[in-house]
């Protein structure tokens, strides 16, 4: 009987030893990725985190495969993160929060109000967390060319599957047939095989990255 108790007792333990901690997404953003990344650059071999199947499984490789060099319990802890959420879970692309507004919210720009046109929001953020949200990309850029200073992030929604894009890694489709709110958009796509697509289907006048948007794009009278 005390076998089987203490069998028990020592899986709960293990277990509870090598679970996913309970950590926030802001420091798991602003401090453990970051310092995750940089201990796999300089203190381990390539991993290959496909074959893990469990966040478990990951840390006992790390831990006594000899693949790292030895790690203080805090780094060990940020590197596993680091692995399974960035490295594996997103093939080293970082996800972003999907992009909400209230019924309050107003673009600075046309003064629309957003919750009418969920899909077609963006967002400029700022240090402080200060932030701009606006009706499409088109508003979005008017804004962008007089206030390019201190950006933290930019963000788009993907045309096709709604996930938010930090819009300086993302392509966009000019001239389509698809308008927006503000009649026609800058549509953006996570990548330029869908920019692409879309722009044959579309009758697009051409697709671009973000930094090759010009103001003439989103100030010519469309």
């Amino acid at each position: 009987m005390y076998i089987v108790r203490f069998m028990v007792l020592s899986t709960v333990l293990l277990s509870t030893l090598f679970a996913y901690p309970s950590i926030s997404d802001a420091v798991k953003e602003k401090k453990l990725y970051p310092m995750g990344k940089k201990i796999y650059e300089k203190k381990c071999k390539h991993i290959d985190t496909d074959k893990f199947a469990t966040y478990e499984e990951l840390q006992n490789y790390t831990s006594k495969s000899g693949v790292c060099s030895p790690l203080k319990e805090k780094y060990k802890e940020a590197l596993d993160i680091y692995l399974w959420d960035v490295v594996k879970t997103h093939k080293g692309k970082k996800v972003y929060p999907k992009l909400t507004v209230t019924k309050k919210d107003k673009c600075p720009v046309c003064g629309m109000f957003l919750y009418h046109y969920p899909t077609w929001v963006s967002r400029i953020t700022y240090p402080n967390d200060e932030t701009y949200s606006f009706d499409g990309v088109k508003d979005m850029m008017r804004f962008y060319f007089n206030n390019e200073e201190n950006i933290v992030h930019i963000f788009v929604q993907d045309y096709y599957t709604q996930k938010t894009l930090e819009a300086r890694d993302s392509y966009f489709v000019l001239g389509s047939d698809v308008y927006g709110p503000m009649g026609v958009e800058l549509i953006p796509f996570s990548t330029k095989e869908k920019a692409d697509k879309f722009s044959l289907d579309h009758k697009g006048l051409k697709v671009v990255k973000f930094q090759d948007i010009k103001p003439e794009d989103v100030y010519e009278k469309q």
